[in-house]
């Protein structure tokens, strides 16, 4: 599957705990991204500081759905799912 341009759910709902440039710290579950742009794309997309957690993700119809809305709903149930 690839990627829906525009999407932005797996730049909204995952914590991400390695630093993002304008985020050393991370960032938290279902906080945007400093980096994601008004059209929802990465600002540092094959950019070498961006997390390496982003690089390996990879858009799979169980992890996105079929549409922006289902992204974000599975990705956020994912990311509660694994919390302890």
């Amino acid at each position: 599957m690839n990627c829906r341009l525009g999407c932005g759910a797996c730049c909204i709902a995952p914590s991400i705990t390695s630093p993002i440039p304008g985020m050393p710290q991370g960032k938290p579950a279902g906080v945007r991204c400093i980096q994601l742009n008004d059209d929802n794309l990465c600002k540092i997309f094959g950019k070498s500081e961006r997390p390496e957690l982003c690089d390996r993700f990879a858009a799979t119809e169980d992890v996105c759905g079929t549409t922006n809305e289902e992204a974000l709903w599975l990705i956020s149930s994912l990311e509660a799912a694994t919390q302890s």
